[in-house]
């Protein structure tokens, strides 16, 4: 029986958005996030395949993209990620604040600045990490940024939503190489002061968060309730037989280390303490300490790996694990949807030393063999995803242009939409 193959699928131009941002529409831009789920395919998924639904799950939340677009639909929904700042990040997106009384709070806020005084928060005692990645000066006004925001007489929905200002700038104030998505100093880089930053993006989040209270409020959609659990795709606490409707993107094998990428926040936030054993928490991560090849449901995913065993046994070990954890979700998938329920994945395939990672295929075929049906298999290209598109040839590592190794590898993605 041949591989299933999705090569022959043309191109679907209807949904490649190439002049369109929506990433920075509403609440879709309060924080950068690595490969963003781009609003207008989640807002196309909801409107030609699920326009009657009444609850959305998102098992690979993220920064919130699904749940967002969820609510502006009036769609009651539920995600989950493994990760502490995501969770925060989406919280903070799905929840509208009373504009006026968000900009009285942000005023407030801003006038303590002539308070500070460096001598107070020089010494402040965080993560030794964190003396890493700032400078003594732009730790100190962070420091003052976090009491400050702590100490404010006002709600928690109203404090989380200045916590995920800093958070967003911390990147920006810290030594950490501005164009990176990994963990890299930059020496020579200048470094802006936090409360300018702070004001600055913050006016932009003031700006955002009012277009969406207002579309809300026009919709009669404020009330829709929106839930962010921090739990594992593979085993969520979600109601068997309860959601109509799963949009999801699920991480890229070996792609993003999310918690290296997010380990500022994390330290500032308290919630890493240590880093090694927060990354064996995540799908797609090099540090599973995986060491069997052996993949369960797919012929496809064990000749994937099996010819990578003949470049190197720790990728092969490493995507072998990412097969299986898939394997998982959708058997996670299938017991919380409803019957005829559809699973909407948005999900890419890749190349490593020259092998074909068909991450589509391989969870086509987990779906399928889970008692889900085809509806659609769409192929769209992806030309302002916010992702890498190179990888070293040889060593498999993401890479930059002038590398004369490097190689696309994510110029499409695939929609499958299946039934239960």
């Amino acid at each position: 029986m041949p591989y299933t193959n999705f090569d022959n699928i043309e191109i679907n131009r209807e949904w490649a958005f190439e002049n369109v941002r929506s990433t920075e529409q509403w609440t879709h831009g309060y924080h950068r996030y690595p490969a963003k789920f781009l609003p207008n395919v989640v807002k196309k998924i909801i409107e030609d395949y699920a326009p009657d639904c009444k609850v959305i799950a998102d098992l690979f939340a993220g920064c919130g993209t699904t749940l967002v677009e969820a609510k502006a639909h009036g769609k009651k929904s539920i995600g989950t990620d493994i990760n502490p700042v995501a969770q925060l990040i989406t919280r903070v997106k799905t929840t509208p604040i009373e504009p006026e009384a968000l900009q009285h709070d942000y005023n407030t806020l801003v006038d303590q600045f002539d308070n500070f005084a460096k001598d107070d928060f020089i010494d402040v005692q965080k993560h030794e990490r964190l003396d890493y990645w700032f400078f003594p000066s732009e730790k100190a006004k962070i420091a003052f940024l976090f009491v400050a925001i702590t100490n404010m007489e006002t709600d928690g929905a109203t404090k989380e939503f200045f916590y995920v200002c800093v958070s967003h700038i911390l990147k920006n104030c810290s030594r950490w190489l501005q164009s990176s998505t990994k963990p890299q100093i930059d020496p020579e880089k200048t470094i802006p002061d936090p409360f300018d930053e702070f004001k600055r993006h913050c006016l932009k989040m003031l700006k955002s968060n009012r277009a969406f209270y207002e579309e809300l409020e026009g919709k009669g959609n404020l009330n829709v309730p929106c839930d962010i659990l921090l739990e594992d795709a593979r085993h969520t606490s979600i109601q068997s037989g309860s959601v109509d409707v799963i949009i999801t993107s699920p991480p890229y094998v070996t792609s993003y280390e999310y918690a290296d990428i997010h380990q500022l926040t994390g330290y500032w936030m308290e919630y890493i303490e240590d880093m090694h054993d927060f990354r064996k928490q995540f799908i797609g991560t090099s540090y599973s300490g995986n060491t069997s090849m052996e993949v369960r449901g797919s012929k496809l995913g064990q000749h994937i790996v099996n010819e990578l065993a003949e470049k190197s046994k720790h990728i092969a070990c490493d995507v072998a694990q990412y097969f299986n954890d898939m394997q998982e979700v959708s058997k996670e998938m299938v017991r919380i949807l409803a019957e005829n329920g559809k699973a909407c994945i948005v999900i890419g395939n890749t190349k490593i030393k020259e092998v074909h990672i068909k991450s589509a295929e391989v969870f086509y075929d987990f779906l399928k063999d889970a008692g889900m049906h085809e509806i659609d298999v769409i192929k769209r290209s992806i030309p302002h995803k916010l992702m890498p598109t190179l990888r070293d040839s040889v060593t498999g590592k993401f890479s930059k242009l002038d590398n004369p190794n490097c190689k696309k590898v994510y110029p499409n993605e695939y929609v499958i939409i299946m039934r239960k």
